[in-house]
């Protein structure tokens, strides 16, 4: 077992896999993207998958895929696949726009993907434009529909944005009558990679609640699972489910259990922070695993109590480049 110097399990890595993406959502890049990095900069599919042998022996079960978007990247269903051989680990899940994703379901099935997060803010077409500055909205709703056809879980993220999409709220909660998937609202994040936007926190997880209750005042509080970044609630009757992730907030800073590697080999032990250690350097420079392994664990070791301790003298970075 992986404790950090609170005393938090370490059991979950997200792992992004490529800065670029093929949206340009407002609230998480400028409208021009931002100045990708070279190819040589980036980790390899070989020191990642190096990376999370050594971490999974270490104690991390769980490995999630995230970018950018991850499926922009050459190459990314071979590497999922000698993911899913590395001994001991637990459990593969991807966040993707969904955008090129509909063709790849049924080998994620194959690989043993059990579940996918799939960013979506509005299900209405010109909202969806408004915020993405691509009009991909058709694509997205078939990879949801491919997803749940072959029996992965599929978790439905909204990030609420005064003025952009909070009347979007209920319609996706509509979703969750007829489908069986979990819509989660996240509080909106100062990661466009600009410095220049912060969110106002009007749109807090509880006035996205109290939004839900005045359309379903029979909505119930569900138990949370272990490290639970939401607040889950189910409407009796539905076949799906509600979440709320305090983002913003960070009100689930106490039990959080993950570590996030980004596409340059920044190790960080928070959203929030600036990253702690370069992995990817450690490996160049010619390091054993034995090395890999005790330095990340240092780093575990010295980690923020919480996001607002994190946040200190971190620059606002692009979510693309952070992995979310």
């Amino acid at each position: 077992m992986l404790l950090d110097n609170h005393g938090r399990v370490i059991n979950y890595l997200r792992l992004a896999v490529t800065d670029r993406c093929n949206l340009r959502c407002f609230y998480c890049m400028p409208e021009n993207g931002i100045d990708l990095l070279p190819k040589k900069e980036l980790l390899t599919y070989e020191e990642m998958l190096r990376i999370c042998g050594v971490l999974v022996k270490t104690g991390i079960e769980k490995i999630r895929i995230t970018g950018g978007e991850p499926f922009v990247r050459k190459d990314m269903m071979s590497f999922l696949h000698d993911l899913s051989n590395i001994n001991g680990l637990k459990e593969i899940t991807i966040t993707t726009n969904g955008v090129l994703t509909a063709p790849l379901v049924p080998e994620l099935k194959k690989l043993g993907i059990r579940s996918v997060n799939l960013s979506l803010d509005t299900i209405d077409r010109n909202r969806f434009f408004a915020i993405t500055r691509r009009d991909e909205l058709p694509k997205v709703l078939h990879t949801m529909d491919e997803l749940l056809r072959h029996g992965i879980e599929v978790k439905l993220n909204a990030v609420v944005m005064e003025g952009k999409n909070t009347e979007d709220i209920i319609p996706l909660v509509n979703l969750t009558k007829d489908l069986p998937v979990s819509v989660r609202f996240i509080e909106e994040m100062p990661f466009n990679g600009t410095g220049a936007y912060y969110p106002s926190l009007h749109w807090d997880h509880l006035q996205i609640l109290n939004t839900i209750k005045e359309h379903y005042p029979e909505i119930e509080k569900m138990q949370d699972p272990p490290w639970s970044t939401s607040y889950n609630y189910r409407i009796p009757g539905h076949k799906g489910s509600v979440g709320i992730i305090a983002a913003y907030t960070r009100s689930f800073c106490g039990t959080c259990n993950r570590i996030r590697i980004t596409p340059l080999g920044m190790l960080k032990t928070c959203l929030y922070d600036g990253g702690v250690l370069n992995i990817k350097d450690i490996m160049r420079n010619g390091n054993d695993d034995e090395y890999l392994r005790s330095t990340i664990i240092n780093a575990i070791n010295n980690r923020a109590k919480n996001g607002w301790d994190a946040e200190q003298n971190s620059p606002h970075e692009s979510m693309s480049s952070i992995g979310g």
